[in-house]
């Protein structure tokens, strides 16, 4: 049988193999000129849903018998339909009245449309989708009301959404690569009610493959109290290892306690390097805004520089412009030197990997959008799962992955030079 689908907002039809479209064309130039409306109950396209679902389950009732509705070779031969039954399925098109057949010994199971299933999975879909942009159930219920004439509780919203935790836990214990060139890790502040609303930090660690591409490893809920240190860390980390990771050549992180202790352990050749970005953003949260431009001008020296040496010139001279006027501003660059002299000794490259707004900035904006719509969150569970639908709704399209991809062959090169063949050595290992 085949199956017609229509796209509600391009009017467009799909699966048309062996149907006269041209037929529905004049079917929707005819409902046109009649006023009938596309969407909603009892529009067009609720109507061929109708037609399309009702002719499905009329198809597997022939074959759960064996005959056709008719066929006289179902007459005294033991099972036979037994009429229909009314059901209200919520679908793209809007809410459909359909008649659903039924046998005398209530065996038939149908398929298209389970028994006790309500909505077709596009309807799922369309509310996981909403959800990840960041629409509040109660915004998706009433976009459904609005568009389709739908009437869908936040509850049952609720309850579509909460199917993707299984999705989840498998997405979080997948396997993972031998090795990876970079991994950068950094968090995002979320409101959770755990008796008083509280800040609570969501920890991403995004990757980048050997191939160039970005790869999301897993989220991590952070703990009460002070925050995390070098234990919580081991843990972490200890997942990403068990789950395949050997060796990681540079952990890009923002001054995270307890982080390049565990990094040590679990990888003791890893560089730690700190985030060159979060360093610039986090040095004019010191600083007028009349002084920002100023202030990056005089800081390009200092991490464009081709050594350790005239970083330090560099510096110094910043230092004697802006310590008077912003001295946490050099006191924050003196404290996270340490971490930050490793990007010096890479090519440029490299630097251009690590240095990158892309890689991280436009999957915390993602999230942050999603997140700032719920306001608080009831659970730290709740957090996670909006948190997992923004990630999964990423670069649907592919287009950013493949633009990043097209820049890696360089900066792979780098690597197995600088990092003397580690990436190869891991990957033919594994």
């Amino acid at each position: 049988m085949t199956v017609v689908t229509m796209d509600a907002s391009t009017g467009s039809v799909q699966g048309l193999e062996g149907v006269d479209e041209q037929l529905v064309r004049q079917l929707a130039e005819r409902a046109r000129a009649e006023g009938l409306k596309l969407t909603g109950k009892g529009g067009l396209l609720a109507r061929l849903t109708k037609v399309v679902v009702e002719s499905a389950l009329e198809g597997e009732m022939d074959d759960h018998l064996g005959y056709g509705k008719h066929d006289p070779a179902g007459r005294n031969g033991g099972n036979s339909r037994n009429g229909a039954r009314p059901k209200t399925l919520l679908t793209e098109a809007g809410p459909i009245d359909i008649e659903v057949p039924r046998d005398r010994e209530s065996s038939f199971e149908p398929v298209i449309v389970a028994k006790r299933q309500r909505r077709l999975s596009g309807i799922d879909d369309l509310v996981i989708s909403l959800s990840a942009k960041g629409l509040t159930h109660g915004e998706i219920s009433a976009h459904l009301a609005e568009i389709y004439g739908a009437q869908v509780s936040k509850q049952t919203i609720s309850t579509i959404t909460d199917r993707v935790m299984d999705g989840m836990a498998a997405w979080q214990s997948r396997p993972l690569d031998a090795v990876y060139p970079v991994i950068f890790i950094d968090c995002v502040n979320v409101k959770i009610r755990d008796g008083n609303v509280a800040n609570r930090p969501i920890y991403v660690a995004l990757a980048v493959t050997v191939e160039g591409h970005r790869d999301i490893l897993g989220l991590w809920a952070g703990e009460h109290g002070d925050g995390e240190g070098a234990k919580y860390w081991m843990r972490v980390l200890s997942e990403i290892k068990n789950r395949g990771t050997r060796d990681c050549l540079i952990v890009v992180c923002d001054g995270l306690k307890g982080l390049p202790e565990a990094i040590a352990a679990i990888w003791p050749q890893t560089i730690v390097q700190t985030c060159i970005v979060h360093l610039l953003r986090n040095s004019f949260k010191y600083a007028s805004k009349r002084d920002w431009a100023a202030i990056a001008k005089d800081l390009k020296p200092v991490y464009t520089a081709v050594s350790e040496s005239a970083a330090l010139d560099a510096f110094a001279e910043f230092s004697a412009k802006w310590e008077t006027k912003y001295p946490a501003i050099i006191r924050l660059w003196t404290n996270a030197w340490a971490e930050f002299v490793p990007f010096l000794q890479f090519d440029q490259e490299i630097r251009t990997i690590i240095c990158t707004t892309n890689a991280i900035e436009s999957i915390n904006a993602r999230i942050r959008r999603a997140v700032n719509a719920r306001g608080h969150f009831p659970t730290e569970a709740a957090a996670l799962k909006c948190v997992y639908l923004a990630i999964m709704s990423l670069d649907p399209t592919g287009t950013g992955q493949r633009r990043w991809s097209n820049r890696w062959k360089a900066a792979l090169n780098a690597f197995e030079i600088t990092f003397d063949g580690r990436l190869s050595a891991a990957r033919n290992v594994s």
